[in-house]
């Protein structure tokens, strides 16, 4: 498979009257084409604010894009200009935001948010936008499509919401898209109803996705291959099986020994993440994760490390690779 998205040492910071925030230090991955890629980290490491530099919506001020490209299609998306950056918003990469009932216009119909983005990037008359609004909220389970056309978000739930922001991006036909968190108001049985539904779309269609969450039962199921973030940086990377059955950084086995397991005794308690997440603006110059890392050693004080290659395709961050891998492997 080919290159879709190719994402170089990007930088995004916010100048606030604390110093300023590194929320994205530095992050490098690739998505390919038609596949689902995840980034996965607990809140404020950089996954939304990542995925938002992409699109180039980050607000100046306080937020702004100070070093690296996102090269897509042949084009760095860090250098277009706004115009050219609105053709590619919808038309090439489209976005499910968190929040849907925020994302949606609450005094505009369903029907008329749907055909606008059409009539805009594809050129199709009211007519035929309406027909394809029709045919795309099947598509995503609605059913009673033609009504709901003619319906405000306010008269819809939270998971037919998130469906129609799914079908909002799915409108343009573009070459990706991504998906920020996009069950995270939902309820558990809506959130595996909507996954399944991207995920079945995305292959159907041959629609590469980026999914953000911190959930990594999301990770199990759904992506290919795997990024974690941790302080505006990834810090592992690599393919979903990999990570699960080889977590080489302290952050991802720290992730994976604090979510439920089904093959885990009922009585047994979770072992949750210790400490607190770091202060973006008084990162130094060591690992950020040391303060709550049980492998730390010496020389993490001093400096960060850099990506290594664990196996074939899979690489880590961390100075104790070699024995968090080892003693994972004895606690098994």
């Amino acid at each position: 498979m080919a290159t879709l998205l190719e994402v170089e040492n990007l930088q995004t910071q916010f100048l606030t009257s604390a110093g300023i925030v590194k929320a994205v230090d530095g992050i490098s991955y690739d998505v390919e084409e038609g596949e689902t890629v995840a980034i996965v980290g607990e809140s404020g490491c950089g996954k939304s604010v990542g995925a938002l530099s992409i699109m180039r919506l980050i607000p100046w001020p306080p937020g702004r894009i100070i070093g690296g490209a996102v090269h897509f299609q042949g084009k760095d998306l860090v250098k277009l200009s706004d115009a050219e950056m609105r053709h590619v918003r919808g038309r090439q990469i489209g976005m499910v935001f968190q929040e849907p009932m925020t994302s949606l216009n609450p005094v505009l119909t369903i029907g008329l948010q749907l055909t606008e983005t059409m009539r805009h990037h594809l050129g199709v008359t009211q007519e035929d936008a309406d027909k394809r609004a029709v045919d795309l909220l099947g598509m995503v389970g609605i059913s009673d499509p033609a009504r709901r056309l003619k319906q405000y978000p306010h008269h819809l739930s939270g998971g037919m919401r998130q469906r129609v922001m799914i079908a909002l991006a799915l409108s343009c036909e573009p070459k990706l898209i991504i998906a920020d968190e996009p069950t995270t108001a939902l309820d558990v049985t809506i959130q595996a109803q909507i996954l399944e539904l991207m995920k079945g779309l995305t292959r159907r269609l041959g629609v590469a996705l980026i999914v953000i969450t911190h959930n990594l039962g999301v990770v199990a199921r759904y992506a290919d291959r795997v990024n974690v973030m941790y302080a505006g940086k990834i810090i592992e990377r690599g393919r979903a099986h990999d990570i699960y059955h080889r977590p080489s950084h302290p952050y991802t086995l720290a992730l994976l020994k604090s979510v439920p397991r089904m093959d885990q005794p009922r009585k047994a308690k979770l072992d949750p993440v210790q400490g607190q997440p770091p202060d973006l603006t008084r990162l130094d110059a060591g690992c950020a994760f040391r303060p709550r890392c049980a492998y730390r050693a010496e020389r993490c004080e001093r400096e960060f490390p850099s990506l290594d290659t664990v196996a074939p395709g899979h690489v880590a961050a961390c100075f104790e690779t070699a024995r968090v891998t080892r003693l994972e492997k004895v606690a098994s």
